[in-house]
């Protein structure tokens, strides 16, 4: 492949990744929260109920970190600690996710019907394509996350 396609591919790359960051922000400042809270909820969303700790190493946040997100969390009623069923000293953080989803379903219901328009216009050889970049390239960014993380 020329280097100019691959140049004007990671440019591409790039700036999707800054404008999702913008645009993230955006919707976070919209929902009354910033933008790295607003992605941490997804953890949330994505994953259910977890420990601090847990939170601590998906993020990388430091543990007094993790603590602040999760008292701003509590405060606006997103989220509550709970002990755990099995064992009392460890204290679950559970989102409360249809409180989640009611404050950020709106806001994303032009991006997501457009996006899904979007991704339903190309064919199916295509989209096999696009899926194959991404997964490839989200497995990329984990293992620099791992290697960043374990030095």
């Amino acid at each position: 492949m020329n280097n100019n396609v691959i140049t004007q591919i990671r440019k591409l790359s790039q700036q999707y990744a800054y404008t999702s960051i913008q645009m993230h922000e955006a919707i976070a400042r919209k929902a009354g929260l910033s933008g790295t809270d607003h992605k941490y909820l997804g953890f949330f969303i994505e994953r259910g109920q977890m420990t601090a700790g847990e939170l601590s190493n998906l993020t990388g946040l430091t543990t007094g970190a993790v603590t602040g997100l999760i008292d701003r969390f509590e405060k606006k009623k997103l989220v509550k600690r709970q002990f755990a069923k099995d064992d009392r000293r460890k204290v679950m953080i559970v989102p409360d996710t249809e409180k989640i989803m009611a404050i950020f379903a709106p806001l994303y219901k032009d991006f997501r019907s457009r996006s899904e328009k979007l991704t339903a216009s190309f064919s199916n050889r295509e989209t096999r394509i696009i899926e194959t970049y991404f997964l490839k390239a989200i497995e990329i960014m984990n293992e620099t996350i791992h290697k960043l993380s374990n030095k």
